[in-house]
């Protein structure tokens, strides 16, 4: 898929998380603070579901014959609301990824990192 076409599938998921919030009245709860605690809130879930999952084991578990469906849920609600927080703070989402994919490209230069787990001092 490319640039542009990420850019529309970004601005229709937009378009829809918005819409479902607006039929429901939602808006008012979603300040930028709300947001955030739902949207860690869901990255635990997804957490939850590894916990104890052997690190070598997990692509298997969560693979198609696993337990695929039930991590692709809570995905996609941490995809749905860090879609609707970026909504609401007026972040293009795909701008900023590009953006700091460039920086890290930058910072972290494929041949003197290839293979090496980079970490902070």
């Amino acid at each position: 898929m490319d640039a542009d076409a990420q850019e529309q599938e970004i601005a229709e998921l937009t378009r829809l998380v918005r819409e479902f919030s607006v039929e429901r009245d939602w808006e008012q709860f979603h300040d930028p603070k709300s947001l955030v605690l739902a949207l860690v809130g869901e990255v635990g879930e997804l957490a939850e579901l590894f916990q104890w999952i052997p690190a070598d084991r997990a692509a298997t578990e969560f693979g198609p014959e696993g337990r695929q469906r039930r991590a692709a849920e809570e995905m996609a609600d941490v995809l749905v609301y860090l879609v609707r927080l970026a909504d609401v703070l007026g972040v293009d989402l795909g701008a900023a990824a590009r953006a700091k994919l460039a920086d890290s490209r930058r910072r972290f230069p494929a041949d003197e990192l290839r293979g090496v787990a980079p970490h902070k001092a």
